[in-house]
C-alpha cells in the first residue's frame, strides 16, 4: 500500500489557504442529499457533527454514553493552546508550530502541525462566541497561563475544568443542529464494525448497549472521533469506558495504524494506591505553573518518609532537590511531559521516591506565600479539592504526591492532510488519528487538535471528498456487505459468550477485568515509560500466553441479547490483545528514542532521548494481515522544509 499524504504545494504558511481556495465544493441543495456518520461525541466528534449539520449535510452521530456530555473530553482540566499573543510575550503562529514540532521530537508531519497552529486563534473566537467562560483578568480580557514545552503563556483555561466548558460549548452547537433536524443523535450505541462497499467506507454496524440488538447505518462517509487507546494499559487517566476498539475494527478492514508505540505518560497524576484500583486521576499540568516538584536530597530522608517517620514539611529547604529546576533551568518545572515523567522515574528508581516509593512532591508553599491562598484557590481550587477528596491530604498545607501515568496516545489511524484514512470515505479526527503530535504531545494541545479538526478542517476536506458522491444516491444498508459485516459481528459475540453456559461455580473461570489488569501490568512494566529489546520480547511472549488463557478461561455472564457490560469489556479486551502486539512490534522496530518512546539502549549520557534521524525519520504505518500474523509496515518519510531539525534541549 502506497501512502499519499496529499500535502498541498507551495510555501508552508500558504498550504491551507491554497487548499481551501482550490477544493471542490458541494452546493446547498446537494448537501441535503449526502449522509455522514460521526462516531464519538467528544470535542472532535461534537464539533464536526455540529459544523457539518450547520452546512446542511445529514449527520448521524453515535456515542456509547447516555449523553454526549459524558464524552471523555469533559475530563480535560488545564487548558487549550492558541497563538493569540494576548500577553505580548512573543508568541505567534510560527512559535506555536515550532514548539509543537519540537515537543513531538521532530516526528510529526510539518504541514499538519502548521495548519493546527494557524487555526488555533479561530478556535478561541468560536468558543468565546459560544459562551465558554474562559478565565479573564481584572480588566475583563482573556487570561493565559503557561504549559510544558513553551516559554510563552498561550494556554486559555476555565479554572481546572476547561474540557468540560469546551464540551458544553460544542454540545450547545450540536444540540442546535439536533433541534434543526440536520443531526440525529444515537446514544448507548457502540460501533462494532465498519462496512466497506467497493473499497469505500459506506456505513457501520453498532450494538445497542441497552437491548443488545445489532443495528445498521449507511452513509456516504464515516468520521471516526473515538479517542485513543490508553486503556490498553488498564490503569490510565482515561475514563474506564474509553477504548480504542472503533479504530481497531477500522484497522482490521484496511485502515493503516500509525506509530502505535507513541504513548504519552503524564507526569502529574495521583499515584497508584492499591491493587483494586480501576483508573488513575490526573492532576492538571497547569499546576506546574506555580507548583514546584521535588524529592529529598538525602536517601535517608526519603526512606524515613516512606516509613512514616517524617513528613514532607519536616524536610528543610536546603535538603530538597528541585530536580527539574536543577536539570532544566531554562524551562524548570514546565518541561514537556515525557521529559518530566522520565525525570520522576529516574529519581524514584534511584531511591529518592516518597509515599510508596513511586511518588514525588508537587509543592505550592512558595506560590501561596507569593500570591496568597485566595489567588491560588481561584486558579486551582477545584483541583485541590479533588486531590483532598481522593487522598485525604490538604494540598494547601502539605505538598501533593504525584507520579507519571498513561494519559494519551499519539499513535492512531494514519490520515492524510485531509484527515482521510487509507480507506476512502473514512476520516479520523482528534486523538483517533496520529497526525499532529509526533512522538509526544505538548500539554493543552489535545483540545486544540480536537476542535481544529471538527470546526475548521473536516468541514472543508469532507466536502472535497463528497463533491464526487452527489450522483451516487442514497446508500442502502440492505446490501450483502452489510449482511456479511453484521454476521461477522454476531459470530464474534457468540464466540466470546461460549463460556456463558458454564456454571458460575466453576472456580477456574476468570473475569474480564482479571485479564485486562494482567495485560495492563505487562504493558506498563515492559512497554511503558522505558523499553528495551529484552523487555519487549518478554512482553510479546507474555501477551500471547495471556491471550490464549483469556479464550480458555474468561467467563462472561448473561447473554449477548441484553444489557451486558461484561460483554462490552470483553470485546474491547479482545481488540487490546491484538493492539498490544502491534504496539510492541512498533516499539521493537524503532531502534531509537524519541518523545514518549524511550528505548534504554538509545539515550544520551545524561539520560535524554537519542534519535536516529538517518534511519527513523518517518511515520510507521502498519497494515493488518489477519489475527496472529505479523503486520506489514509502510513508511511515510517526514520531510522538514521549513523547520531546522535539532536535538531537543530544554536546559
Amino acid at each position: 500500500m502506497k501512502l499519499d499524504a496529499k500535502i498541498p504545494d507551495g510555501p508552508l504558511e500558504e498550504k491551507w489557504t491554497r487548499y481551501k481556495a482550490s477544493q471542490k465544493l458541494v452546493n446547498p441543495a446537494n448537501k441535503r442529499k449526502l449522509d455522514i456518520i460521526v462516531v464519538g461525541t467528544g470535542l472532535a466528534g461534537a464539533s464536526a457533527a455540529a459544523s457539518l449539520g450547520a452546512l446542511g449535510f445529514n449527520v448521524d452521530i453515535f456515542c456509547i454514553q447516555d449523553s454526549p456530555r459524558r464524552a471523555h473530553s469533559i475530563a480535560a482540566q488545564g487548558g487549550i493552546n492558541a497563538a493569540k499573543n494576548y500577553q505580548n510575550d512573543g508568541d505567534s503562529v510560527e512559535r506555536l508550530f515550532r514548539d509543537t514540532v519540537k515537543g513531538g521530537d521532530y516526528r510529526a508531519r510539518e504541514a499538519n502541525v502548521y495548519r493546527l497552529a494557524e487555526v488555533s486563534g479561530a478556535i478561541i473566537d468560536q468558543c468565546v462566541a459560544q459562551g465558554v467562560p474562559f478565565a479573564r483578568d481584572y480588566g475583563g480580557l482573556l487570561e493565559n497561563r503557561s504549559f510544558g514545552g513553551a516559554q510563552v503563556s498561550r494556554t486559555f483555561y476555565a479554572k481546572g475544568q476547561t474540557g468540560q466548558q469546551l464540551l458544553l460549548g460544542a454540545y450547545g452547537a450540536l444540540s442546535r443542529e439536533i433541534n434543526r433536524g440536520t443531526v440525529k443523535l444515537h446514544t448507548r450505541r457502540e460501533m462494532m464494525d465498519l462496512v466497506v462497499v467497493d473499497g469505500r467506507a459506506r456505513g457501520i454496524i453498532v450494538r445497542n448497549l441497552v437491548t443488545g440488538d445489532l443495528e445498521r447505518y449507511a452513509a456516504h462517509a464515516v468520521v471516526l472521533a473515538t479517542g485513543g487507546y490508553g486503556n490498553l494499559y488498564y490503569l490510565s487517566t482515561n475514563a474506564m469506558n474509553s477504548n480504542g476498539s472503533a479504530a481497531w475494527v477500522c484497522h482490521r478492514k484496511g485502515a493503516t495504524f500509525a506509530n502505535p508505540c507513541y504513548v504519552q505518560i503524564h507526569p502529574t497524576c495521583i499515584p497508584v494506591h492499591g491493587d483494586y484500583q480501576s483508573k488513575l486521576t490526573l492532576m492538571s499540568e497547569s499546576l506546574r505553573n506555580d507548583g514546584r516538584i521535588w524529592v529529598p536530597k538525602k536517601k535517608e530522608d526519603a526512606e524515613a518518609i516512606r516509613a512514616g517517620k517524617l513528613r514532607a514539611n519536616d524536610i528543610p529547604e536546603e535538603d530538597r532537590d528541585y530536580y527539574l529546576e536543577r536539570r532544566y533551568p531554562a524551562f524548570g518545572n514546565l518541561v514537556p511531559r515525557d521529559v518530566a515523567s522520565r525525570a520522576a522515574k529516574e529519581r524514584c528508581d534511584a531511591g529518592y521516591g516518597v509515599g510508596t516509593g513511586y511518588a514525588v512532591y508537587l509543592d505550592f508553599a512558595d506560590a501561596i506565600q507569593r500570591l496568597g491562598k485566595e489567588a491560588v484557590e481561584q486558579k486551582y481550587g477545584n483541583l485541590f479539592q479533588m486531590y483532598q477528596k481522593i487522598t485525604d491530604e490538604n494540598p494547601y498545607e502539605t505538598p501533593m504526591m504525584i507520579y507519571p501515568a498513561i494519559h494519551y496516545t499519539m499513535g492512531g489511524l494514519w490520515v492524510d492532510y485531509e484527515l482521510q484514512t487509507t480507506i476512502p470515505g473514512l476520516f479520523a479526527a482528534g486523538e483517533a488519528n496520529f497526525s499532529d503530535h509526533g512522538a509526544n504531545r505538548l500539554g493543552a494541545s489535545a483540545l486544540m487538535q480536537g476542535l481544529a479538526d471538527g470546526y475548521f478542517v473536516l468541514p472543508y476536506t469532507l466536502q472535497n471528498y463528497l463533491a464526487d458522491q452527489i450522483n451516487v444516491g442514497k446508500i442502502s444498508s440492505t446490501t450483502s456487505e452489510f449482511d456479511e459485516a453484521e454476521k461477522a459481528v454476531r459470530n464474534r459475540l457468540d464466540r466470546l459468550m461460549k463460556n456463558a453456559s458454564l456454571p458460575t461455580s466453576n472456580a477456574s473461570l476468570l473475569t474480564v477485568d482479571h485479564f485486562h489488569k494482567a495485560l495492563g501490568k505487562i504493558m506498563w512494566e515492559h512497554c511503558g515509560m522505558a523499553r528495551n529489546t529484552e523487555s519487549l520480547a518478554k512482553a510479546k511472549a507474555l501477551v500471547s500466553a495471556l491471550e490464549s488463557e483469556f479464550w480458555e478461561l474468561v467467563f462472561i455472564p448473561g447473554t449477548a441479547n441484553e444489557f451486558n457490560p461484561e460483554l462490552e469489556k470483553a470485546c474491547r479486551l479482545e481488540d487490546y490483545f491484538e493492539l498490544a502486539q502491534l504496539v510492541i512490534a512498533d516499539a521493537l522496530h524503532r531502534e531509537e528514542s524519541c518523545g514518549g518512546h524511550f528505548r534504554t539502549e538509545h539515550q544520551t549520557e545524561d539520560g535524554e532521548t537519542l534519535r536516529d534521524d538517518e534511519h527513523f525519520m518517518y511515520v510507521a504505518a502498519w497494515e493488518y494481515q489477519g489475527h496472529g500474523k505479523p503486520e506489514t509496515m509502510e513508511k511515510e518519510p517526514l520531510i522538514y522544509e521549513h523547520i531546522k531539525i535539532a536535538n531537543r534541549n530544554y536546559k
